[in-house]
């Protein structure tokens, strides 16, 4: 089976989904993120800059352990790698805005 290729962020972002359905693993990407914004506004406030190398450490850190523990699956940033990090940010403020869950997603 021929695996699809995404050329538009709005086209990935449903898979992006599909392949992060897990509650937990939306918490730790949440979590991630989250942190990624802090190390950011620490390093930029502190000009201490060798902090932003800790912003891949927390953000896929937290990310890739969703994936491996409670997805169990590979994380799109393997294959999409830009629209993966900004699948990231989407799902983090839509979860911040309410408009997407950390409950399991259901199938139907």
């Amino acid at each position: 089976m021929k695996e699809k290729k995404y050329s538009t962020l709005m086209e990935f972002y449903p898979y992006y989904l599909s392949e992060h359905q897990n509650g937990t693993c939306r918490v730790l990407h949440f979590i991630g993120t989250a942190l990624v914004f802090m190390v950011l506004a620490k390093a930029l406030l502190t000009q201490k800059w060798l902090l932003l190398a800790m912003i891949p450490v927390v953000g896929y850190g937290f990310a890739w352990i969703g994936h491996a523990f409670y997805e169990k699956n590979k994380p799109a940033t393997f294959k999409y790698p830009f629209y993966s990090l900004a699948s990231d940010f989407i799902l983090f403020f839509d979860i911040l805005k309410g408009k997407e869950t950390i409950r399991p997603v259901r199938q139907y």
